[in-house]
């Protein structure tokens, strides 16, 4: 592993935090400050933080307008695969995985990373960056943020083989119950095709997750970039008629469903192939 790569990408994962907060913390629409002034106060080179600022007008959270800046782009539309707070099992995906292991190290979890794990700001987590690799192949670059107090003592090694959930529960005692997860397309920087063995701004997948236990604790918040040409999502729907004294067609769009009674009453369930587990 190229020591300057895996630097490089790193970097620019604690700049896109930050602008990952500044956009959260304002409505569509809000300039974000100048590279200049962002440049300065993240104590980073132009080239750092405009990569991180290109990876996030990619996935559609900010917009540059020519001579007058950047911009928090309007609210994504929002599909639920799965409705009514029903609980979906995936299987593993295909392949023998394996992780490599960029960074590991304690840190403050910050404003961003503490809302979503439910700490302070101040409290520390394990930060966990690693390359996910498929039958010797490089797949994924994940990002993990562990609420060190609930995993005090977890090693590096427990991150490089086999099923974290289940290695959480036979050695901490930790039961992972559930996650929600996103997916977005998004395309590779130079530093993540170097990291992924693809040519620069080739397709991927951008995945965020928070998973909780059984007490309903947040486990952990990981966001990862999968490779595109490589990966693949497969839903299985089940498509049905409504049942007697069901509710009314309410209008709601269902993408990839045809229109009619068929698409405006179909229950819909999914079963997703792909890799969830830590």
């Amino acid at each position: 592993m190229d020591g300057d790569t895996s630097s490089s990408v790193l970097k620019r994962e604690r700049v896109r935090d930050h602008l990952l907060e500044l956009v959260e913390s304002r409505r569509p629409g809000d300039a974000i400050p100048s590279e200049r002034a962002l440049c300065a106060r993240l104590g980073v080179s132009r080239p750092t933080l405009r990569a991180a600022v290109d990876e996030l007008v990619n996935t559609g959270l900010l917009v540059r307008e020519h001579g007058r800046g950047t911009f928090v782009a309007p609210a994504k539309i929002t599909q639920e695969l799965v409705s009514g707070g029903r609980p979906v099992t995936l299987p593993q995906a295909a392949g023998a995985w394996s992780s490599r292991i960029l960074e590991f190290t304690r840190v403050p979890a910050g404003a961003r990373v503490g809302r979503r794990l439910r700490l302070s700001p101040a409290a520390e987590i394990t930060y966990v960056a690693r390359l996910r690799i498929v039958d010797g192949a490089p797949m994924a670059i994940e990002y993990l943020h562990l609420p060190a107090g609930l995993v005090p003592d977890v090693a590096p090694e427990e991150l490089e083989s086999g099923d974290f959930y289940a290695h959480l529960r036979a050695h901490h005692r930790v039961h992972v119950r559930e996650a929600v997860q996103s997916i977005e397309p998004t395309v590779t920087s130079a530093a993540e095709s170097r990291l992924l063995d693809v040519p620069e701004l080739s397709p991927a997948l951008l995945f965020e997750r928070l998973t909780t236990d059984t007490r309903g604790r947040p486990v952990e918040y990981v966001h990862s970039v999968y490779r595109g040409d490589r990966y693949r999502l497969v839903s299985r729907l089940t498509l049905g008629a409504a049942a007697p004294g069901g509710p009314p067609d309410d209008g709601t769009h269902h993408p990839g469903i045809p229109p009619g009674e068929l698409g405006q009453r179909a229950a819909i369930s999914s079963s997703t192939t792909g890799d969830v587990h830590a």
